[in-house]
């Protein structure tokens, strides 16, 4: 009975990851999360602890687009991403990848956001 759960082992990766990872009002933590259905992003000041900018497959304009948390969903979400932090005046931040692997769609997503002008 000393088996360890997915979600456990998964939660202890966030913790490792969020204790290098932190964001300021300069460069912002940029946190990704995937769930089966949608892609969530938000750049987060940890020093006040506000989210400056969020965007999520949710969003009107992109569900439009029928986006899924797939990799064709985290491109489009990224440059879109990158377009509205752009826009609040976020030039550059950094990247947390929620405990998941630096593959696949966190990989697409954070390509996508430096594609569109991030710097991380």
């Amino acid at each position: 009975m000393n088996t360890i759960r997915k979600a456990d082992l998964l939660q202890k990766r966030r913790w490792r990851i969020r204790k290098k990872v932190f964001g300021t009002s300069a460069r912002p933590r940029l946190a990704v999360k995937f769930s089966s259905k949608h892609i969530y992003a938000q750049a987060v000041n940890d020093d006040t602890g506000t989210t400056l900018v969020f965007l999520s497959s949710l969003d009107a304009d992109l569900r439009k687009q029928k986006l899924a948390a797939n990799l064709a969903g985290a491109k489009a979400l990224g440059e879109s991403f990158a377009a509205k932090a752009k826009a609040a005046g976020i030039e550059s931040v950094v990247f947390d990848r929620s405990g998941a692997l630096y593959h696949g769609k966190v990989k697409a997503f954070a390509e996508a956001a430096r594609a569109g002008g991030l710097t991380f």
